[in-house]
């Protein structure tokens, strides 16, 4: 087995380092996506628009994270994981800048696509970066910690949205986001080692590529457990896009108390994956991601029964999405971790496959409620929950053994 540049575990300051640096890579689309929640209302006022087209700008997003890295994949393996990083945080740099300038829905639509393009680039930078510097043993454990760094975005990031909004405006979000972007640039330059060695004999041509892309899909660990991920996942878009408007076109929140909301419920998320790191020392990936998907469904059905018959107000919505965000901080780490268990030299590609089906099915259910509106959002949450459940029910059948690294295999029990 070919070795990283470079391979630790995480028990060193170095190791400490890394890992908050890749967190900080993970949070930059996070804190994309939350901090302007509260500003719908004012940003569809200001561009004479509804919150639903609004929306969009959020669909639009999550289409372009997920086209951009099927172009990242090939370039970090083929230069190594810091130049095309660079340049996508430049990218995002500067359409955040056009985003905080924009002056008609359209176009605050369009830079929010570039803007994607460009924050994406961190994010699949992080995950292969897992793979580069910690043992694929960790890599459950690894990700669980850059999720609680993630979970702290939809705590921070509304109620900073809400007060820069309450102080200035709604522009200077955007600003924010681009000079918090600049200084991960720098700390990433002068910090973060490079873990992975260009090589070029990685074609950037479009045959070669999508060669590559159609031997990992035909992996069935890789495509089972990533597309029953980003549908267990999809879960967390719908309830990031469907939330301003059920708490405040439904519920008439104020942008302070949605802040409010929205960071309790987001406990839940970032509680479930801290509990994973706990359970993975008593139970497998394989078997965690199972339990915590079927009570994803089971909890869905409850919500949409609920939501049809009229018997869910305000608290137990509160309640329902608490949990199933929890379900859902225990599912999606260990899903990604199994995905990418039997790749080495093609981990950035296979990363950026595993956040394209995920942004690809996430920007599916948020573009079905920027269409269909409030009454299909607990739909779409208990349907994809359920798609998930039977991917896995069915792709479990074509796996005989769980492979980690190519070198390692777990029997797979059925």
């Amino acid at each position: 087995m070919k070795e990283s540049a470079f391979l630790m575990t995480p028990h060193r300051p170095k190791d400490i380092v890394i890992i908050l640096l890749l967190g900080a890579l993970s949070v930059v689309t996070p804190f994309a996506v939350d901090m302007y929640l509260p500003a719908f209302s004012h940003i569809a006022r200001d561009f004479g628009t509804t919150t639903s087209i609004v929306s969009f700008s959020l669909s639009t997003y999550f289409i372009g994270f997920g086209l951009g890295q099927i172009l990242y994949g090939p370039l970090l393996d083929r230069f190594g994981r810091k130049c095309p990083l660079y340049f996508g945080l430049v990218l995002y740099i500067l359409a955040s800048i056009g985003c905080g300038t924009a002056h008609g829905i359209h176009s605050f639509i369009a830079l929010r696509f570039l803007q994607a393009i460009g924050g994406c680039a961190a994010q699949v930078a992080s995950i292969a970066m897992v793979r580069d510097f910690f043992p694929a043993k960790e890599s459950a454990r690894i990700f669980s910690l850059l999720f609680l760094m993630i979970g702290v975005s939809p705590l921070l990031a509304p109620t900073v949205g809400s007060a820069l909004m309450s102080a200035l405006s709604w522009h200077w979000i955007f600003f924010l986001l681009g000079l918090t972007a600049t200084a991960i640039l720098l700390a990433v330059f002068f910090l973060l080692p490079e873990g992975h060695t260009p090589d070029h004999t990685v074609s950037l041509m479009p045959k070669p590529i999508l060669t590559v892309f159609f031997a990992i899909v035909r992996r069935p660990q890789f495509l089972t457990y990533a597309l029953a991920g980003a549908f267990s996942f999809a879960g967390l878009f719908a309830y990031v896009a469907g939330s301003p408007i059920i708490f405040m076109d439904g519920f008439h929140l104020s942008t302070r108390a949605f802040g409010m909301v929205f960071a309790t419920l987001t406990g839940g998320f970032i509680g479930g994956s801290q509990i994973n790191v706990i359970l993975l020392r008593r139970i497998s990936s394989r078997q965690i991601f199972l339990y915590a998907l079927s009570a994803q469904v089971l909890l869905g059905a409850i919500f949409f029964a609920g939501v049809q018959t009229h018997l869910f107000g305000f608290a137990a919505t509160l309640v329902m999405f608490f949990l199933f965000l929890s379900c859902i901080g225990l599912t999606y780490p260990n899903a990604a971790a199994i995905a990418l268990g039997p790749f080495t030299k093609e981990t950035g590609s296979a990363s950026a496959l595993l956040g394209f089906l995920q942004m690809g099915v996430g920007s599916l259910v948020s573009t079905g409620i920027g269409l269909l509106g409030v009454a299909a959002i607990v739909s779409l949450i208990a349907g994809s929950a359920l798609c998930s459940l039977l991917i896995l029910l069915v792709g479990k059948r074509h796996i005989s053994s769980l492979v980690i690294r190519d070198e390692n295999e777990v029997p797979v029990l059925h």
